[in-house]
């Protein structure tokens, strides 16, 4: 693919209820520049309004990924408060994935590193090539990856997420899979294919118990065990009285076909 001088870093193209985000720069193996970071923010908060979409692919350009950080423009400056703003802007992006109605997919053709690997832990499901890697290499440079250690630690647990810490070596995609970073696998030549499917179905499903669902699933992964049962206690019970509930639960007992939640 040829890319124009201009090219945006970010790209977005629809296709019926899914956005598909490109991160779009090959040459800086897709590094999270700030303008990265803020043209992230500036299609989730587009996306976080949008409810003709409901489920949202994050893919990239060229041989990455995403190596992370872009290590040329955090070397432009010592500045601390310089630093700690970008840091800010690129947590709350990725905060922002979690609050999104929508379902996120990260697809994964090539290596994730760093920040990198941290957004594919912070979307809600990831789709790996069988030939991506993944790694928290911030130590290999003399940085501890500190705020990618926040979703990769969530996603994998303490023990593998200090072992990717702490060393930077990569993981391949079924050590990946096995150790829950990503969600399902597929050959280099059926990734388009597979993700798309993937999402299709999720956009196929009831849309606002969808979004309440994944807002209720991050909330009470916060919470300790008896608080996140009374939680997802009262989520259900409200989420019965809705009217896709019913429908669909009237649908079950009654034999007949599901509702079509592509016109809800």
């Amino acid at each position: 693919m040829t890319i124009a001088p201009n090219e945006p870093v970010l790209l977005r193209r629809d296709d019926g209820r899914v956005a598909i985000l490109t991160l779009n720069r090959p040459k800086a193996m897709n590094a999270l520049s700030g303008e990265l970071i803020d043209a992230l923010q500036a299609e989730f908060d587009r996306l976080a309004a949008d409810r003709t979409i409901r489920c949202v692919i994050i893919e990239a350009t060229g041989r990455a990924f995403s190596t992370g950080h872009d290590l040329r423009e955090v070397a432009a400056t010592r500045d601390y408060a310089v630093h700690h703003d970008l840091l800010t802007r690129c947590s709350a992006m990725m905060m922002s994935i979690k609050r999104l109605p929508q379902p996120v997919i990260a697809k994964v053709h090539a290596i994730a590193t760093a920040a990198g690997c941290q957004l594919v832990a912070a979307c809600d499901l990831a789709v790996a090539s069988t030939e991506a890697t993944f790694a928290t290499s911030g130590i290999n440079n003399g940085l501890f990856c500190g705020t990618p250690s926040v979703a990769v630690g969530r996603n994998v647990g303490s023990k593998r997420a200090l072992d990717m810490l702490f060393t930077g070596q990569p993981i391949d995609a079924a050590a990946a899979l096995r150790d829950g970073l990503v969600s399902r696998l597929a050959p280099p030549d059926r990734l388009d294919a597979e993700t798309m499917a993937f999402a299709r179905h999720i956009a196929d499903q009831p849309p606002q118990q969808i979004a309440s669902g994944k807002a209720m699933f991050h909330a009470h992964m916060a919470m300790g065990l008896e608080q996140a049962y009374a939680y997802a206690t009262d989520f259900m019970a409200g989420a019965l009285q809705r009217e896709d509930a019913q429908a669909g639960i009237e649908a079950f007992t009654g034999k007949r076909p599901k509702p079509d939640w592509k016109g809800r």
